[in-house]
C-alpha cells in the first residue's frame, strides 16, 4: 500500500483532531450529526483494518508454508479501490463521472451484503454482511468527498500511529462513539461512559478463566459493545490486570469468549465493527430482542451458552415492555431494568458475577409485587456484594433528572449485607468530569483485606435483617450525611421579615442617589 508521509499522530488529542477533519468533509456532503457520520466511518474503517489484518496473517501463512484464503478479493479488497494507489480506483477514476460511486454503490455494497445469502460463507464474512447489513449506498453524494474521506481513512495505519496502545485503531473509533453519548445527540441510548464501565471491571476484576474453563463475557443488551471490547481491553492489557496470557487465552477471547445481545438495527453494525477494531476477531453479536425473544438475525450468536461467567450491562432506562416480553418472566411488569434483573439470575453461571448500571428507582420502589419480588430473588440467590451511588449526570443521554447505581453482585450464595459506596456528592461538570480515578478511593476500599477501611464517610454497610424490615428498598442512604433541619414557619417568617427590612434600606439609598 501506499504509504502517506503527513506526520504521525502521536497522542489521543491528534487522534480526534485527524478524526474531525475526515468529519468535516462529511458535513460539508450534508452528512449531519454524528448518528450519520459513524456509521459510514464504521464500515470504511473496519475494511480498512481487516485490509490490514489480512495482509498480515497471508504473510504469517505464507512464512510457515501455509495457504490462506482471504475474506475478500479483487477488487474488493481495500488496498485495490480504498488505497490512492489501489488499481481498481485509478481504472475507475481514469473512466467516466462518478464510474468510481457507481462502483461503491452498486458493485461494492451489495457483494460484501451478499454473505449472509452464502451457505459457505466463513464467520469473518458474516460478520462482514452484517456491518452492512443497513447500508444500500454511501451517504456521501460527491465522488470528490468520497474520494477526499477515502484518502484520510487510508492513512489510519498502524505505521502512521504511534502504537501505545495495544490496538490503536480502537481509541478513534471510541472519539467517535463518545459523539454518539453527547447530550442532545439521538445516539446517547446506545453509549455508557467508558470511565463507569473501566469502573465496574476493575472492581470485579475478571480473569480469562472461571473455575478452571475459559470464562465467556456476556451483555443482553450490549449497544455498540463497550462493555465487551473494555472486558478485552482490561483481560490484554497486563499493566491493568496483572494477567499473563498465552497463545490459548488470547485464541479463546479472539473468538469464543464474547456474546451480546441488542435489538437495534442501528447499533448492531456498530457493535461488530467495534469489538473487531478492539481486537475480537469473532464477536458473537445476535441482533434481538432480549426480553420478548424477537429475533432478526443470529447467525452470529449460534452455541452461545445458556449460562454466562460475566455478565456487564445497562440496561435501558425508563422502558415500557409489552406482553409478548412479560410472559417470559416470572415477576411480570412493564419496567425493563426489572425484567432485564430476572434475566441476568437466570443467565449467570453458578458463581458467575454481574456488574450492573441500574436507575435509582429500581432500589427504592416497593409498591409493585414484580418490583418486591425481583429483589427478594436477587438476595436470596445471589450475593449483593456492593452498591455503588454514582453523582448525578453522568448519563447525559438519560436526562439530569435520572440517578443511576452500580449494583455488584455473584451467583451462588445469599446476601448477608450489602457494602455500599456513596459517590453522589461529586458534581459532574464539562470542566470536571468523572474519570477513572475518582473511583480510586472505592476500589481501594471494596479491594482491601481490612474491615476498618470498608467503614469511611462514604461507605457502609447494612444488614439483610434491615433491608427485610424495608420491605426491599435497598437505595443507598448514607448514614453519615445529617439531614439538614428544616426551619419551623415562625422561624422562616422571621427570616423573610429581616430579608425584606435590608431590601427596603437598599432602595432607600439608592432612591437618595438619584
Amino acid at each position: 500500500m501506499a504509504k502517506n508521509n503527513s506526520r504521525n499522530m502521536s497522542d489521543q488529542s491528534s487522534m480526534n483532531g485527524y478524526i474531525k477533519s475526515i468529519c468535516d468533509i462529511m458535513r460539508r456532503d450534508n452528512t449531519k450529526g454524528a448518528m450519520e457520520y459513524i456509521p459510514e466511518l464504521t464500515w470504511m474503517m473496519f475494511l480498512r483494518i481487516l485490509d490490514e489484518k489480512e495482509e498480515d496473517e497471508h504473510l504469517q501463512s505464507e512464512a510457515v508454508g501455509e495457504i490462506f484464503e482471504p475474506s475478500l478479493k479483487y477488487p474488493y479488497r481495500w488496498r485495490d479501490w480504498g488505497s490512492p494507489e489501489g488499481k481498481k480506483r485509478k481504472e475507475l477514476q481514469e473512466g467516466h463521472m462518478d464510474d468510481f460511486l457507481n462502483f461503491v454503490n452498486d458493485d461494492l455494497i451489495p457483494h460484501l451484503k451478499s454473505f449472509e445469502e452464502k451457505t459457505n460463507a466463513t464467520k469473518r464474512q458474516k460478520i462482514i454482511s452484517q456491518i452492512f447489513r443497513n447500508l444500500t449506498h454511501t451517504r456521501l453524494g460527491s465522488e470528490k468527498n468520497l474520494l477526499d474521506v477515502l484518502d484520510k481513512v487510508d492513512h489510519l495505519t498502524s505505521e502512521n500511529i504511534d502504537d501505545t496502545h495495544q490496538f490503536p485503531l480502537s481509541q478513534i473509533y471510541e472519539g467517535l462513539l463518545l459523539k454518539m453519548g453527547e447530550k442532545n445527540n439521538d445516539g446517547g441510548q446506545f453509549f455508557t461512559p467508558r470511565e463507569v464501565i473501566r469502573a465496574m471491571i476493575r472492581a470485579v476484576k475478571p480473569d480469562v478463566k472461571h473455575n478452571g474453563e475459559y470464562a465467556t463475557f456476556y451483555d443482553p443488551g450490549c449497544g455498540t459493545g463497550g462493555f465487551l471490547a473494555e472486558n478485552y481491553t482490561y483481560l490484554t492489557t497486563p499493566e491493568i490486570s496483572d494477567l499473563k496470557l498465552n497463545a490459548s487465552d488470547y485464541n479463546h477471547l479472539k473468538h469464543d469468549g464474547f456474546w451480546g445481545l441488542d435489538n437495534s438495527f442501528t447499533a448492531f453494525p456498530i457493535a461488530l465493527a467495534n469489538l473487531v477494531l478492539h481486537g475480537i476477531d469473532q464477536p458473537h453479536i445476535g441482533l434481538k430482542n432480549t426480553l420478548s425473544g424477537r429475533e432478526t438475525y443470529m447467525d452470529l450468536f449460534e452455541g452461545a451458552p445458556y449460562k454466562f461467567d460475566y455478565i456487564f450491562t445497562n440496561p435501558p432506562f425508563g422502558g415500557k415492555e409489552g406482553d409478548d416480553s412479560k410472559a417470559n418472566f416470572a415477576f411480570k411488569t412493564g419496567n425493563t431494568q426489572i425484567l432485564f434483573i430476572q434475566h441476568i439470575i437466570d443467565h449467570l453461571a453458578e458463581d458467575g458475577t454481574c456488574a450492573m448500571v441500574i436507575d435509582e428507582g429500581v432500589l427504592f420502589r416497593t409498591n409493585e409485587n414484580a418490583f418486591l419480588q425481583t429483589k427478594r430473588k436477587l438476595l436470596d440467590e445471589c450475593n449483593l456484594w456492593c452498591i455503588l451511588s454514582l453523582p448525578q449526570n453522568v448519563f447525559v443521554n438519560a436526562g439530569a433528572g435520572v440517578k443511576t447505581n452500580l449494583l455488584f453482585f455473584t451467583k451462588g450464595e445469599t446476601t448477608e449485607k450489602v457494602w455500599y459506596y456513596d459517590m453522589s456528592d461529586f458534581k459532574v461538570l464539562k470542566k470536571n468530569p468523572l474519570t477513572i480515578n475518582k473511583f480510586d478511593d472505592f476500589l481501594m476500599r471494596l479491594h482491601s483485606d481490612k474491615e476498618e477501611d470498608k467503614i469511611s464517610e462514604k461507605s457502609w454497610y447494612v444488614d439483610i435483617d434491615t433491608i427485610k424490615k424495608k420491605d426491599y428498598d435497598i437505595k443507598a442512604v448514607n448514614p453519615n450525611i445529617k439531614e439538614k433541619e428544616i426551619p419551623k414557619p415562625d422561624e422562616l417568617i422571621k427570616i423573610i421579615e429581616e430579608s425584606q427590612v435590608k431590601i427596603n434600606e437598599s432602595l432607600q439609598k439608592l432612591k437618595e442617589l438619584t
